[in-house]
């Protein structure tokens, strides 16, 4: 069964295209593990879009084709209007930053940064200026002599970026340059990232299996799995809309709940009847539906739809979470009000935050994803 057309699910979102990238029909596979198929997206000019899913869905080779690194077994990469899909790394107007910065470890940083101009055999002078622009494009004024052993993680990944932003290239791959440091150097990079893209106006790619990374930064997310684009949009969209029960599993905590859809805007969970805005599911027909913990509303027990008792908390800071045992099963809410371990509450969803969508027919449809 063919994919549902990446294309056609990102056309439905937006009329105004600025293509730089456009992949068409991609399939690639190992041995006789296929690894994407039959992919087709398009990537915007000055756009942060990421790549986001599980191991092996197929996200970093995506990127390697893209980047020169890969060969695809069919179909096209167009860059710019022209065929590059067969151009080596090095005729691509694109550099990469890895997980494992790559620097020389014999060279000084200006040096490291210098690399890949010295090849191009651009002018000392030039040379000097990019260095310095380069260094305080990330902060790291004055840092040209100093050697890589003596700089931290999150430094290093700096200068790993400095190095590929001095060859001015029109599109920035990184390949999950994060994934190294600690959870407060990450946090300080996204933001380093954002300015970065908003600085110089090129267009970036990235890869992460990290919700919080891709929510964060991106203007676009493509969510993927088993070789297939389960969804593309923004990452509001992503979070308050997904397409089907995996984006809603993989982006941020779900109920993902089986439910009799009865008709337009009526759908049955557990023998009690929701009111939602869906529509078009036909009549007493099975769908999964998606609910937000932060979408859950406790209430006093005779004032819920479906009554529960909480069974777990954990204070997170900002807000509660709470497991609450309604039916047979254990629904996630997140609250800034507590509720005591044994207390019995109603459980409510407003009808706007009830999101409906088809169950897949076989594991085909599932990892293709189709929710149409």
């Amino acid at each position: 069964m063919g994919q549902q057309p990446a294309q056609f699910l990102r056309d439905r979102e937006e009329t105004t295209l600025n293509k730089l990238i456009d992949l068409q029909h991609i399939t690639k596979a190992y041995d006789s593990n296929i690894v994407l198929d039959d992919m087709s997206l398009y990537i915007r000019e000055n756009e942060f879009l990421t790549l986001l899913g599980p191991s092996g869905c197929g996200k970093t080779t995506t990127l390697r084709i893209i980047g020169g690194f890969e060969n695809p077994d069919r179909g096209q990469v167009i860059f710019d209007g022209t065929d590059i899909t067969h151009w080596p790394p090095n005729k691509r107007q694109l550099n990469t930053v890895f997980q494992k910065y790559a620097l020389f470890p014999h060279m000084n940083i200006g040096e490291n940064i210098a690399f890949g101009l010295r090849i191009k055999n651009k002018p000392k002078i030039y040379i000097q200026d990019k260095i310095k622009y380069a260094l305080k494009l990330v902060n790291l004024d004055g840092y040209e002599k100093r050697m890589p052993d003596s700089l931290s993680g999150g430094q290093q990944q700096r200068i790993a970026i400095a190095r590929a932003i001095v060859n001015e290239p029109k599109v920035l791959l990184l390949d999950e340059p994060l994934g190294a440091l600690d959870l407060k150097l990450r946090q300080d990079m996204q933001y380093e990232l954002i300015r970065l893209k908003n600085e110089l106006g090129i267009t970036f790619i990235y890869v992460t299996h990290d919700q919080e990374e891709a929510l964060t930064m991106s203007d676009t997310i493509v969510v993927m799995n088993q070789g297939y684009i389960q969804q593309i949009g923004t990452p509001e969209r992503i979070y308050n809309e997904p397409e089907n029960a995996f984006v809603a599993d993989f982006i941020g905590d779900s109920n993902i709940l089986d439910g009799i859809m009865i008709q337009d805007e009526l759908v049955e969970l557990f023998g009690a009847r929701f009111a939602c805005v869906d529509k078009g599911f036909g009549e007493n027909k099975p769908v999964d539906v998606v609910i937000r913990p932060e979408d859950v509303e406790l209430t006093p027990p005779g004032r819920g739809i479906l009554q529960g008792v909480v069974s777990h908390i954990i204070f997170k800071g900002v807000h509660y979470e709470m497991e609450v045992t309604a039916c047979g099963f254990e629904w996630l809410v997140q609250s800034t009000k507590m509720f005591p371990v044994g207390t019995q509450v109603g459980i409510f969803v407003d009808p706007f935050n009830i999101q409906i969508m088809n169950k897949p027919a076989s594991e085909d449809e599932e990892a293709i994803g189709i929710n149409e």
